[in-house]
């Protein structure tokens, strides 16, 4: 077992090695056009493409589902998960872009994160509500296929990023 003190020695000898916390001294902030300049050559993200793939890709898993099984229970069910996600996400992207509270946030960054914040909540009591009422709204459902839907829509945001990362860093 390491005492404490043998502990702080390998975080001093850690920190002497690799510099924590100083600041690399070519360090220069950009200016407001370099910094404008930077975030044209960025490429542009846009929730609405991300949700349209989301949809594309729900539709897909549940044409899927009902191709091998012939099971329109089941196939219902993986749509119905995919809903789950694409639906309140679709709200809280209405609400954070094109709502009356984002017209009127610019520049007021708390009340950007207010809004935020809210939508959001929006979003998880709706899709809350949504599994809630699944078994009402689907007949036949079956849990299984609905988080299946649900976790494959879910892992296109993290296709996105990456596609999203990986184009950032080709345009450097």
């Amino acid at each position: 077992m390491q005492t404490s003190q043998g502990l702080v020695k390998q975080v001093r000898d850690f920190s002497d090695e690799h510099e924590v916390g100083v600041q690399e001294p070519d360090f220069k902030p950009l200016s407001r056009e370099q910094a404008q300049q930077w975030r044209a050559g960025q490429p542009v993200f846009s929730v609405w493409r991300l949700l349209g793939v989301q949809l594309l890709v729900g539709l897909v898993a549940a044409a899927l589902g009902w191709g091998l099984t012939q099971s329109a229970a089941l196939a219902w069910s993986v749509l119905y998960g995919a809903a789950a996600v694409v639906l309140p996400s679709a709200v809280m992207a209405f609400g954070v872009t094109m709502s009356v509270t984002a017209r009127l946030s610019p520049g007021f960054e708390r009340i950007a994160m207010a809004a935020f914040l809210f939508w959001e909540g929006v979003k998880i009591a709706l899709a809350v509500l949504m599994l809630w009422v699944a078994p009402q709204v689907v007949s036949d459902l079956s849990w299984l296929a609905l988080l299946a839907g649900l976790v494959v829509v879910l892992k296109v945001n993290w296709f996105g990023f990456m596609i999203q990362r990986r184009r950032s860093i080709q345009n450097g």
